[in-house]
């Protein structure tokens, strides 16, 4: 869809709380690129992990092919994406490859833990998705359990408790809302419900599809 003019919308938030999907379906309505950050990390993670090589090296020479491997959507590569995360070196080594694509002419959509704070702090629009603990476990439980993953639900949320407990409190980036944002409960909410909550409110801000 075309847009009435150029936008940058920036999602954050824990996982499993939805801001994946969200971040698809307001690319999709906006016509805009989609990157989700994570998506880097888990690369790097898992590469590192698999290679043995320093994850700064593989950061380094990432190459846009490795974002395709589908073994990035597991829980393992979840896992290694926020270990390396904390890495400040890391870090430093992905993010311009992360502001260059926010900076596409085009506007777009970056969905991650640092995108509203730390890679796009300048854009309009911001989200800091988040749900409970319970219902974020609940969401990843019935997801690994569909690919047939064989596990629990008090371990998903213990990893989950680990992983947000990394998250928030690594010196590099951590994970919090930018103080701009706009905060999107998606507890109680189904996909349809917070695509409706969270374009309501890039609406309210003067941005609007001009398409179908």
């Amino acid at each position: 869809m075309s847009r009435t003019a150029v936008i940058v919308i920036a999602i954050d938030g824990p996982s499993a709380a939805g801001k994946g999907t969200l971040a698809r379906r307001l690319a999709a309505h906006f016509g805009l690129p989609h990157l989700d950050t994570g998506l880097l990390y888990r690369a790097v993670g898992l590469k590192a992990e698999k290679t043995g090589r320093p994850p700064e090296e593989v950061a380094a020479g990432l190459d846009p092919a490795d974002l395709a491997d589908p073994e990035l959507r597991t829980d393992v590569a979840g896992q290694a994406a926020s270990k390396v995360a904390a890495m400040p070196e890391v870090r430093a080594k992905l993010l311009d490859f992360q502001k260059k694509f926010a900076l596409q002419a085009a506007g777009a959509v970056l969905d991650g833990r640092d995108v509203g704070t730390v890679i796009c702090p300048e854009a309009p629009v911001k989200l800091f998705v988040t749900a409970s603990a319970e219902a974020r476990a609940e969401r990843r439980y019935r997801e690994l359990r569909a690919k047939g993953v064989d596990t629990i639900k008090p371990r998903v949320l213990a990893e989950m408790a680990e992983r947000d407990r990394r998250d928030s409190e690594r010196a590099a980036a951590p994970l919090k809302a930018a103080p701009d944002a706009y905060h999107l409960d998606t507890s109680d909410m189904d996909a349809d419900a917070a695509f409706a909550a969270a374009l309501a409110f890039i609406e309210r801000k003067g941005f609007r599809s001009s398409g179908p």
